[in-house]
């Protein structure tokens, strides 16, 4: 029996390792490949000169769409377009894909298209109203996971879809609608803000940062199957979004998805609402009695749990103000969000100023009032409205060195800072800042500022997706040329 045991043991060991040996191997690849071709090696003029003289099809077009420039008035054909997303964001508490739902297609419906968003609505708070008789939002109760329920939202989408005209195109938010209903639907685009490929450096991130006190992770194995499975369920949907560079080249290298059904298009934020405006910072230092004596002020934002990071950026801050007083008489830190984490931060000292959630007028204000913007985020799916945000507030942003965020955020030295996910390596990275000061900081957050206007603008996203969603419903937007 014993022996058993053992032999079993061994065995699902050994597939483990075989997996994780596999995907490193592709992983390698991936990298190599993705160094080549990403935003991070080709700038946008760089591209755009090579492009200039001919015409592009964009269903191969190997870049983000970010980086091209679409018309600004409104298409001559006006979209009917279906959208899936499990949850619609709900005042200052939502996540990304919430937030990416809400800014794309409130875009999409200013500019005229007809949306018919399919989600779900909580019996105890109140759904918001928008002034656009083109949004139009069929509730239903959630599951018990808080998931969409397939049936009930498929008959919804069927019977918008037998009245006036059919959908032209159809899009979800991750797996708004699952793979089992989408793979009927030839005219869908999926946009994905995080998949299990990705998940696994979070899980290898956080195993290298436990305690001997807490329990190893048992999600290793797991999560490698996982990969697998996404790979055979993403041949369902028909055309995918990836949300940053990274994200776009595991889906074609990864999980093997045609390069014509692959797009990227990187996140964007209001850029009316995320700007610098000097006066805001200062209105918003003098409300929470922020000193002008102090030389640096650093933010944090964001939900104050421990996959983003803050058990890290937590201790790296209590010994740094443990070992150098000058640091800690001459530093405010801000942290804006919820979260659990957010009392154990006001342990650390008088300078730590911890705001709660914030909505978006006053995280304008906040960006404004800070320095740097720090991101300690050990997930390493997704691309960080928080870090686009600080960017085009004018602000340098620092975070951890996670592919997703080099290949498209921070790309170099000129705008921010990275760091490996350790705590040594985030303290180093601290003092570098701190010392640095004032005037470098204000050097880099312009040029932050300048990658925001070229890639991250909510009107840049909403016109790539536009563009896609009318290449979609026909070909002849599929060409494009300057």
């Amino acid at each position: 029996m014993a022996k058993d045991q053992i032999g079993s043991t061994m065995f699902r060991f050994h597939s483990l390792y075989c997996i994780i040996a596999t995907l490193s191997v592709f992983s390698f690849i991936s990298i190599f490949c993705w160094c080549q071709f990403s935003s991070k090696c080709y700038s946008t003029n760089t591209i755009m000169m090579q492009k200039a003289k001919e015409s592009i099809d964009l269903l191969t077009f190997p870049y983000a769409w970010n980086v091209l420039s679409f018309p600004a008035d409104p298409p001559s054909q006006i979209l009917k377009i279906g959208v899936f997303v499990k949850k619609w964001p709900h005042r200052s508490h939502a996540g990304g894909l919430e937030r990416h739902a809400l800014t794309l297609h409130l875009a999409l419906a200013k500019r005229g298209h007809e949306l018919h968003i399919f989600t779900t609505s909580s019996p105890n708070s109140t759904f918001p109203t928008y002034p656009f008789p083109n949004l139009v939002f069929h509730l239903s109760r959630p599951t018990s996971g808080g998931y969409l329920d397939q049936a009930v939202v498929w008959e919804q989408f069927r019977a918008q879809n037998l009245t006036g005209r059919p959908f032209d195109v159809v899009h979800t938010e991750s797996v708004g609608l699952l793979h089992t209903r989408a793979k009927n639907v030839p005219n869908l685009a999926v946009s994905w803000h995080g998949i299990a490929y990705e998940t696994i450096h979070s899980d290898i991130i956080q195993e290298l940062l436990r305690s001997p006190e807490e329990r190893q992770a048992t999600m290793m194995t797991e999560r490698a199957m996982k990969v697998v499975e996404e790979v055979r369920f993403f041949q369902r949907y028909s055309h995918h979004v990836a949300t940053s560079d990274h994200a776009g080249d595991v889906l074609k290298r990864i999980y093997m998805i045609p390069e014509e059904r692959v797009h990227i298009i990187l996140n964007g934020v209001d850029e009316e609402i995320f700007r610098p405006e000097l006066s805001l910072g200062i209105d918003f230092k003098r409300k929470f009695g922020i000193s002008k004596s102090r030389s640096l002020v650093l933010g944090i934002a964001g939900r104050l749990v421990k996959d983003k990071g803050h058990p890290l950026i937590h201790e790296a801050l209590k010994q740094i103000f443990m070992e150098n007083n000058k640091f800690q008489q001459s530093v405010t830190v801000l942290v804006a969000g919820d979260g659990p984490w957010g009392a154990r931060y006001k342990d650390l000292g008088a300078n730590i100023l911890v705001l709660g959630p914030l909505e978006q007028a006053q995280l304008a204000k906040f960006y404004n009032a800070i320095d740097i913007f720090v991101n300690p985020t050990l997930r390493a799916q997704g691309l960080d409205h928080t870090l686009l945000e600080a960017m085009l507030s004018g602000k340098p942003v620092m975070a951890t060195r996670v592919a997703s965020i080099t290949g498209s955020a921070i790309v170099g030295p000129e705008s921010g800072y990275t760091f490996s996910p350790s705590v040594e390596s985030l303290k180093k990275t601290l003092y570098k800042v701190w010392n640095d000061g004032r005037v470098v900081l204000g050097n880099k957050g312009k040029a932050a500022r300048q990658r925001g206007l070229q890639l991250f603008t909510a009107t840049k996203m909403a016109a790539a997706y536009e563009r896609l969603f009318l290449c979609i419903s026909r070909e002849q937007y599929c060409k494009y040329q300057k």
